[in-house]
């Protein structure tokens, strides 16, 4: 069953099956389709995102248990709800060893272990690293204890199983018996010997290649499914897997032709999907891309160009950053993988031939365009990874040669395999997670998914887009905020009104950079733009941004190699600027000036999202206007209460004004979800309509069937310069004249109304007509 949406729930502690309850009679008030929810299964105690699965045959026991995840669908199901899952089908969680049964068997049995296939262990490394203990190894080897009992190793709070008949003798003699060895957390990233979640060692991937761990970590999902308690399910991480193409067509016969099946897969500007995967499309962040990029005034980037060169000292493209960052990566939080890889290829044994290996491997990862190839499919993605790692490095070509003839000779072999698998770790960590944080010249566009260096995008290109999905890929998901995005779409939106007013932006980020400078000149231009972006913002989630955005960075600070100076710096920035009463007045007034027109950006994108083509996802709280940042920001506590009350104001017939109370966009969000599930059959096809006037490209419109036309406002700060809509009219489809506004709830004049008066009110319209 294919949702007409979805609105994504964080299930934890503090949002549970019984509070999801009692929210779904709101959910059903608001148009909502079907509960999308956070992974379900057993987790690590206090996960607010369920992503570290320790047991995938038990439902999460904090989230309500088995009795009540039943209660929750029943729940669902009176509502007329579907029931969308996120699974995570790639790793485990192993932070705390004993509450993960798989892991803590195989740290006991070690490869005796039933387990011990389970992971995708080098055993051929030794014992099994755990990169637990502090700094000085020694002198943390020194503090390990035993158990009264005799049973478990311990260091501090992490605790490990000693395997039977090695007990005995000091704590460090029993260690040296044992299937694994704690470690300075320093040493996980050169040496660590299990494959895990990108550079998190507390995540350690699972070999669901093999039948056996498919079954045994997907039992309780299919059961599930099976119960019909599934209507649809989204993969979480599926590069990191061994065969994706493999485990989908495995995990689609068994759900079914019927079910919705998902990916979370970046796909950049022209990628597609691998046309043998039996999936109905991602998880929507091409979506995210485009919506975006039609609502930022491509006029501005020469400004701010030259202005993020000149405050940084000098120009650096795009293209550049990603490569160094991911070859920074390569070369050292994913070194451990670099070298597995690089095991692979012959050598002539000499430090020096296993170091041209490694430095190879990691050239051909950092030169990867894409998250990963599929061979077969997909080998141009691999021809020009080798291509570019062979300019950059002509000294490595017999490497790189050999390299390629090993993938294209054996696509599934353990070398294709395992440069595929972490070709896409090392595009995540190089370019989400570091080169999006030093590269700002204007953050709005630096989004999971995104291309910075795309500076918007023209009416025909975005219409092309949304035409080619609605062709062939009608039933992917789309959406514009998740639990992974680097801020949200309202902070988006309104950052987006910087690119209309670049010289304005520019004179005050100057001065205000003069007044309160950060000691990374790049960390300021991102610093500056959440600032606005977010605001108003209290000084510690500031704080918390800042600690993380400049450590992914690794410019003056980073997770590995901490400065104390510059973390603190960073640390008093934000309480600097906020005691500074001249400038906070200044900050507000500015706000306040691009406030209006941000409200309008967060419109327009809402209603293309739920109005275009594929199932629209509202990521929870943003039916309002709410201006989060990257998680754990974006996970904070939503007003239910408050959202409830306004549905209710709206339903009793009130027109909201658009301010920041978000009761607007409430407005729009539930017009639209509502025409969704009601009227399923004017979403169908695409067709760009075109607005005729003097202001004509500040409309954005299409139409879905012949019964059903959206439109909205693009560059709204350039609509009020020069003058708002005149005569430009919007002339609608086939002439009828029966058309209505769902928003407004009124009827509109003639088949070519003028759009100013159809947008007198809101900066959208959705137009519908009987059929």
């Amino acid at each position: 069953m294919v949702p007409s949406s979805t609105y994504r729930y964080q299930f934890s502690k503090d949002q549970t099956f019984a509070d999801a309850v009692q929210l779904l009679p709101y959910l059903h008030a608001l148009g909502v389709g079907a509960l999308y929810a956070s992974p379900l299964l057993e987790a690590g105690p206090g996960s607010n995102h369920g992503y570290d699965v320790v047991d995938p045959t038990r439902t999460s026991a904090e989230r309500g248990g088995e009795q009540g995840r039943r209660a929750l669908l029943d729940a669902v199901r009176s509502h007329g709800m579907g029931f969308v899952l996120d699974i995570v089908p790639n790793h485990v969680g192993v932070q705390v060893p004993k509450i993960n049964p798989w892991w803590w068997d195989v740290l006991r049995l070690g490869r005796e272990s039933p387990y011990a296939d389970f992971f995708d262990i080098d055993w051929s490394a030794g014992p099994i690293l755990l990169p637990v203990l502090d700094a000085d190894e020694e002198k943390a080897l020194a503090e390990l204890t035993l158990s009264p009992d005799g049973t478990e190793l311990h260091y501090y709070e992490h605790a490990a199983p000693v395997a039977p008949g090695t007990g005995g003798g000091t704590p460090q003699e029993v260690h040296e018996r044992q299937h694994y060895r704690f470690a300075s957390w320093k040493r996980g990233a050169a040496e660590l010997n299990y494959r895990r979640f990108f550079d998190v060692s507390a995540l350690a991937a699972v070999r669901v290649e093999r039948p056996e761990v498919f079954e045994a970590t997907h039992r309780e999902i299919l059961r599930w499914v099976a119960e019909g308690d599934v209507d649809g399910i989204r993969v979480d991480h599926p590069d990191g897997l061994a065969d994706p193409g493999g485990y989908l067509r495995r995990l689609r016969a068994a759900l079914g032709p019927d079910r919705w099946l998902l990916v979370e897969k970046i796909l950049g500007p022209g990628e597609q999907l691998p046309t043998s995967w039996p999936v109905d499309g991602t998880s929507g962040y091409e979506a995210l891309r485009e919506i975006q990029a039609v609502l930022v005034d491509p006029s501005g980037a020469g400004l701010l160009t030259q202005f993020a060169a000149e405050h940084t000292g000098g120009k650096q493209a795009l293209h550049t950053v990603e490569h160094d960052a991911k070859l920074e990566v390569a070369r050292t939080i994913l070194e451990a993988e670099v070298r597995r890889i690089a095991a692979l290829l012959p050598d002539d044994g000499t430090a020096d031939g296993i170091e041209r290996n490694r430095e190879a491997v990691a050239e051909l990862l950092a030169c990867y365009p894409v998250y990963r190839s599929y061979l077969p499919e997909g080998r141009e993605a691999l021809d020009v990874a080798v291509s570019a790692a062979r300019v950059r490095r002509p000294d490595l070509a017999d490497v790189l040669r050999a390299i390629h003839a090993g993938m294209v000779t054996d696509p599934d072999g353990p070398l294709a395999t395992r440069v595929q698998q972490t070709s896409g770790m090392v595009m995540a960590k190089g370019v989400e997670d570091t080169a999006f944080y030093r590269w700002n010249r204007f953050i709005a566009l630096n989004e999971v998914g995104g291309a910075p260096d795309r500076f918007g995008c023209s009416l025909a290109e975005f219409h092309a887009a949304q035409a080619a999905r609605a062709a062939s890929w009608p039933a992917t998901m789309t959406t514009l905020s998740t639990h992974d995005t680097k801020r949200s779409e309202d902070v988006r939106a309104r950052l987006a009104v910087l690119a209309e007013i670049p010289g304005e932006w520019i004179e005050r980020m100057r001065r205000w950079a003069a007044r309160h400078p950060l000691p990374e000149r790049s960390l300021e231009l991102l610093a500056w733009q959440t600032v606005v972006g977010a605001w108003p913002i209290p000084e510690q989630r500031l704080v918390d941004y800042l600690r993380k955005a400049s450590k992914e960075a690794k410019l003056v600070t980073s997770h590995v190699e901490p400065s104390e100076e510059a973390d603190e710096q960073i640390a008093a920035w934000p309480g600097e600027v906020l005691a500074d009463a001249e400038l906070v007045a200044e900050i507000e007034e500015f706000v306040a000036r691009i406030a209006g027109p941000g409200w309008s950006n967060s419109l327009a994108q809402k209603l293309l999202q739920i109005a275009g083509p594929g199932v629209p996802d509202v990521y929870q709280g943003t039916e309002l206007f709410e201006y989060s940042l990257v998680d754990p920001d974006n996970r904070r506590p939503v007003d239910w209460a408050r959202r409830t009350e306004l549905l209710d104001r709206i339903d009793a017939g009130e027109l909201p004004e658009i301010d920041a109370s978000g009761a607007a966009k409430l407005l729009v969000t539930a017009t639209a979800l509502r025409l969704r599930r009601f009227r399923p059959e004017v979403f169908t096809g695409y067709r760009p309509v075109y607005a005729e006037g003097e202001a004509a490209e500040h409309a954005v419109a299409f139409a879905r069937s012949s019964h059903l036309v959206a439109v909205a406002t693009r560059l709204p700060v350039g609509l009020e310069r020069r003058g708002g809509w005149g005569d430009t009219v919007l002339p609608l489809p086939g002439g009828a004249d029966d058309w209505h506004d769902m928003i407004t709830d009124e009827p509109v004049a003639g088949s070519c109304p003028r759009l100013a008066e159809l947008l007198r009110r809101y900066p959208v319209a959705l137009l519908a007509r009987p059929l």
